[in-house]
């Protein structure tokens, strides 16, 4: 991470600028290793802190100050990960990753984090629930190299392993994306779908609704304990469809608007206008496959700062 200044020469410390175009590429880096906005947040600002507390001499002699951040940022992560599966198992109901919006619909200046993640096939909600079921080596190495493209010989000088073993950690991560994933299907395509699901749940169609719905769906939502929600999930088509004319009928003042959720098309629910729920779909052969609806309101911060009309 760092190269000894030659004699007689002394190496400029980069300017904070220069530090701070670092944060888009480690927030991006950050997201996918968490799943959570909040906690990549914490962990880039925490990386950044360990880099202003060293001696101004010992950053002078750093060659690449931005490997550096990556490769400290990474290890932050990677401790976090450890730590949040024991988290998750005392969660109350299924933990859902963070939901992002496009940031075209996140309101604010380009210091807001929607500004710096980039939102592609990496951060779908689909690809970001795989990542949860690897370990937390398995995930770190698969996204460093196969999302972020690191050789295997940076990827194990990074996690402190063997790029041999960083090999198979790659493997067996890409084995289990492998497995859980289904034929690609266009953005149009599926916002045409969510729009159906839409309208057919307005007017409480549940011949439409299941018809939209593949037999073998299900509808997985996160409350966290502190709002309502299904705590586990909903499984079949005709049990989701009566389930979310059940939610429609309880609360008949919700609005949904169709918006982007982690690059795809989603849906967002408001009450008085105020964000409640953000709803990620899967679509495999026509049909919805998959529903995440997240509720938790400590999850939807970009959301009750940007879902507004």
């Amino acid at each position: 991470m760092s190269t000894p200044s030659g004699p007689g020469h002394v190496r400029c410390e980069p300017g904070p600028g220069a530090i701070d175009g670092e944060r888009r590429h480690l927030t991006d880096l950050a997201y996918r290793l968490l799943g959570s906005l909040a906690e990549a947040e914490d962990a880039v600002q925490d990386a950044y802190a360990r880099w202003y507390a060293m001696p101004r001499g010992q950053r002078q002699g750093i060659e690449s100050p931005g490997a550096w951040l990556t490769t400290v940022a990474t290890r932050i992560c990677l401790d976090l990960l450890g730590s949040a599966r024991v988290r998750r198992e005392r969660y109350v109901g299924t933990w859902v990753p963070e939901p992002l919006p496009d940031r075209t619909e996140w309101i604010g200046g380009p210091a807001d984090p929607a500004d710096r993640v980039t939102l592609d096939e990496s951060v779908s909600m689909a690809f970001l629930v795989v990542l949860e079921s690897m370990t937390p080596a398995e995930r770190v190495v698969f996204i460093l190299h196969d999302v972020f493209r690191y050789p295997f010989a940076e990827v194990a000088e990074i996690v402190g392993r063997t790029p041999a073993a960083c090999r198979q950690l790659a493997s067996s991560g890409r084995r289990r994306i492998a497995a859980a994933r289904t034929p690609a299907v266009p953005a149009t395509e599926q916002a045409l779908l969510v729009r159906e699901f839409k309208r057919a749940w307005e007017a409480k169609d549940i011949r439409a609704l299941v018809g939209l719905l593949d037999p073998r769906a299900t509808m997985t939502a996160d409350g966290g304990g502190l709002v309502g929600a299904v705590l586990r999930p909903v499984e079949g088509g005709g049990r989701i469809a009566r389930y979310l004319l059940h939610i429609a009928d309880k609360a008949p003042g919700l609005t949904l608007l169709e918006r982007t959720v982690n690059g795809r098309p989603g849906l967002v629910a408001q009450s008085a206008g105020v964000t409640v729920t953000v709803a990620a779909f899967d679509v495999t052969e026509g049909r919805i496959r998959r529903i995440w609806a997240v509720r938790n309101p400590e999850k939807l911060r970009p959301w009750t700062e940007s879902g507004r009309g």
